[in-house]
């Protein structure tokens, strides 16, 4: 008994320790954030600050774009495209309703993906055949109400709908 209560002890404070992790990480963002300049600031540059990106894309003549995920703790993803030149091209925080608009029904998930960054949480339904995404967001920065945002693909992970609601985890008032 006591072995099991160890183990459960370790696996909590592991959690909580990759929790308070990406808080941490997302409080330095706008520190990092404001350290770079586009077209100034170079890849290491970028990387000093941000680490090793969640994934590398293959941009637009030869650019490649940083995926930096703040999921599932936090309410921004950030795309980061390092030109051809090694300089930090732009800086953009992906979760918000102007991008989410672009989502359009018949996108293919890797595009969304690509948009977005990771999410949250994946649920699949499979009776009905559906897949959900989701993306905690803020749809006013800086104020303290987060939202979900969902995307809905089919069978063939193409994009069926969106929606945007209340971030039901994280309100504890319901």
């Amino acid at each position: 008994m006591q072995s099991a209560m160890g183990k459960v002890w370790r696996g909590a404070r592991g959690v909580l320790a990759l929790v308070g992790l990406g808080s941490l990480l997302a409080a330095c963002d706008p520190v990092n954030i404001s350290e770079l300049e586009e077209g100034v600031s170079t890849e290491a540059d970028v990387r000093e600050r941000f680490g090793v990106p969640e994934n590398v894309w293959e941009g637009e003549d030869g650019a490649q774009v940083y995926e930096y995920n703040r999921q599932p703790e936090g309410n921004v993803n950030y795309m980061i495209t390092i030109g051809p030149d090694g300089k930090m091209a732009s800086l953009r925080q992906v979760l918000n309703p102007r991008t989410f608009a672009q989502v359009k029904p018949g996108m293919p998930m890797e595009q969304v993906r690509r948009m977005l960054g990771k999410p949250m949480k994946i649920t699949n339904f499979t009776l009905k055949g559906e897949t959900h995404y989701d993306w905690r967001y803020l749809e006013q920065p800086g104020v303290g109400e987060t939202k979900v945002f969902t995307v809905v693909f089919d069978r063939e992970l193409k994009v069926v709908s969106t929606m945007s609601g209340p971030d039901r985890e994280r309100d504890h008032s319901r």
